[in-house]
C-alpha cells in the first residue's frame, strides 16, 4: 500500500486539479491580487513550519558523515545544475520551459519521499534524514544564489532584484529562522500534529500553484505551449533523472560507500523538492513567469516518484535474497 501511494501520489492529483482550475477559471483583477496575497502568506507559514520541524541535532549531524553528505550536496547543487545548463542548449522546447528545467536542477532534495524510499530499500534511514534535511536547509540560500548566477539570460529570469532579495529574506529565511528558534516551545506541538501540519504545507503549495498558473493562463500560457512540447519536456525530465541515478550509483561505488549509505546518496541526490521549488519560484520570479517555471518541477516530481519507487522495491528484493 505504501509503494502504491508513493507511485500514485494523491497530492499530484490535487496539483493537476489546481492547474485545471486555473486554466478554466483563472483569478483575475482583484481576485488575482487576493490569490497572490494568500499564496505569499502560505509561503511564510510553510517555511516557518519547516524551521520548526528541523531539529538542531539534524543540523549538527550533517557534519558527521561528511563523505556521504558532501557527495549528496555535490550532486544536488553542482552536478544537477551542470546538466541543467547542458539542457539549455537543446532548443526543442520554448525558452521559458528551458528556464524552468534549469530552475528544477537548482532546487534542494526532497525530505519525506527520500527518507521513505531509503527505508523501503533498507538503506541508512538516519543518514537520509540528516542528508535530506541538510540539503533543504542549504537550499534556502543556495537555490536563490544559483538562480542569480546561472539564470541571467533574457528569458531566464534575470538577476535577483532588490524586491526578490527582500522576498527571500522576508518570506523564506526569517520565517524559517523564527520557526527554528521557537522549536523548544512549539516543537512538541509540531511533532504531535504532523498530519495536520502536512495538510497546511500542501495547501500552501496548492495556493501558489493556482496563483502562478492563473497569472500564466491570463498571459496566454496554453496558447504558447503545445502537447508535443509537453511530451518532449517530460522526456527531458526522465532523461535527467536517469543520468543522475546512474551517476549517483557510480559515485557511491567510487568513493567506497557502504550499501546502506550508497542508497542514501542515490535517493537523496537524485530527488528535487516540489515543496521547496514552488514557493521559492513564487518569491523569485514575476507571477506570470512562475507557471512555465514550475511546470518541469511538477513533471519531474511524478517521474521521480515512479522511478524511485520501482528502484527501492528492486533494492529491497535484492536485500531479501542475500
Amino acid at each position: 500500500m505504501t509503494r502504491l501511494r508513493l507511485i500514485l501520489d494523491p497530492f499530484l492529483i490535487l496539483l493537476i486539479g489546481m492547474v485545471l482550475l486555473a486554466s478554466f477559471l483563472p483569478a483575475r483583477g482583484e481576485g488575482a491580487r487576493v490569490a497572490e496575497a494568500a499564496a505569499d502568506a502560505g509561503i511564510v507559514l510553510l517555511f516557518f513550519l519547516h524551521g520548526a520541524k528541523l531539529s538542531r541535532e539534524a543540523i549538527w549531524g550533517g557534519a558527521k558523515a561528511w563523505k556521504l553528505h558532501l557527495a549528496t550536496l555535490g550532486t544536488t547543487f553542482l552536478v544537477f545544475p551542470l546538466l541543467g545548463l547542458g539542457a539549455q542548449m537543446l532548443p526543442v522546447i520554448p525558452e521559458d520551459m528551458r528556464a524552468g528545467l534549469l530552475f528544477l536542477t537548482l532546487l534542494p532534495s526532497t525530505v519525506q519521499s527520500s527518507i521513505a524510499f531509503t527505508a523501503i530499500a533498507r538503506g541508512n534511514v538516519a543518514a537520509a534524514v540528516v542528508s535530506a534535511s541538510f540539503s533543504n536547509l542549504l537550499g534556502i540560500l543556495l537555490t536563490p544564489l544559483l538562480v542569480a548566477m546561472l539564470m541571467q539570460r533574457g528569458g531566464s529570469g534575470g538577476m535577483i532584484s532588490l524586491s526578490s532579495a527582500e522576498g527571500i529574506v522576508g518570506q523564506l529565511l526569517l520565517p524559517f529562522i523564527a520557526g527554528h528558534l521557537l522549536r523548544p516551545w512549539i516543537g512538541g506541538f509540531v511533532e504531535r500534529h504532523k498530519t495536520l501540519l502536512s495538510r497546511v504545507d500542501r495547501t500552501s503549495i496548492l495556493l501558489v500553484v493556482y496563483s502562478a498558473f492563473s497569472a500564466a493562463v491570463v498571459e496566454g500560457l496554453w496558447q504558447k505551449v503545445s502537447e508535443e512540447e509537453l511530451a518532449i519536456l517530460a522526456l527531458l525530465c526522465a532523461l535527467l533523472l536517469a543520468l543522475v541515478l546512474i551517476f549517483t550509483w557510480g559515485l557511491g561505488r567510487l568513493i567506497g560507500l557502504s550499501r546502506e549509505d550508497a542508497i542514501v546518496l542515490q535517493f537523496c541526490g537524485s530527488k528535487k523538492s516540489l515543496a521547496s521549488g514552488v514557493p521559492i519560484a513564487g518569491v523569485l520570479f514575476p507571477a506570470s513567469a512562475v507557471g512555465p517555471i514550475i511546470l518541469p518541477v511538477m513533471l519531474f516530481h511524478q517521474i521521480q516518484l515512479i522511478a524511485c519507487a520501482l528502484l527501492a522495491r528492486h533494492y529491497a528484493e535484492r536485500s531479501s535474497g542475500e
